[in-house]
């Protein structure tokens, strides 16, 4: 019998896969729990426009992610914080404060989890912080920071 799976199921796939199993588990254990539906024309027709939908949505915020990334990479931001003499700051530069800073100056709201600082920012200087847009599209953007 061929059957939609509503959640992920052991041994079986994940959650929208079409997989062919027994009459008897599909009845006795997939369905009583609401783990699969039958694979009717209308289920299949629906689970096909669901993944078309998805790709859709994954393709436009690939494509944000492009445009983003053609942004961030001309970009150099300038942080200025208060620090002693000899050039060290007071409390460091974090990536939520980078998060910031790109949202007021280039209006472009970035997690603060997708942004990596290779080293502490504790001095003044200039730095080079990686942002990850996307899994495979990823920016770097130069910061200075001025005390």
């Amino acid at each position: 019998m061929k059957v939609i799976l509503l959640q992920d199921v052991k041994a079986q796939g994940k959650k929208g896969d079409i997989v062919n199993v027994s009459d008897g588990y599909a009845k006795n254990f997939l369905f009583p729990r609401n783990l699969a539906k039958e694979a009717s024309a209308s289920a299949l027709n629906e689970v096909k426009l669901r993944k078309e939908a998805e790709n859709y949505r994954h393709d436009q915020e690939k494509q944000a992610a492009i445009e983003n990334k053609a942004i961030l990479d001309k970009a150099t931001l300038v942080y200025k914080t208060t620090g002693g003499a000899d050039g060290r700051l007071y409390s460091a530069v974090t990536s939520k404060d980078i998060s910031e800073m790109i949202k007021k100056e280039l209006g472009i709201d970035i997690e603060k989890k997708k942004i990596s600082v290779d080293e502490v920012i504790k001095t003044v200087g200039e730095y080079k912080v990686t942002v990850k847009l996307f899994p495979e599209i990823s920016s770097v953007i130069k910061v200075i920071v001025e005390g």
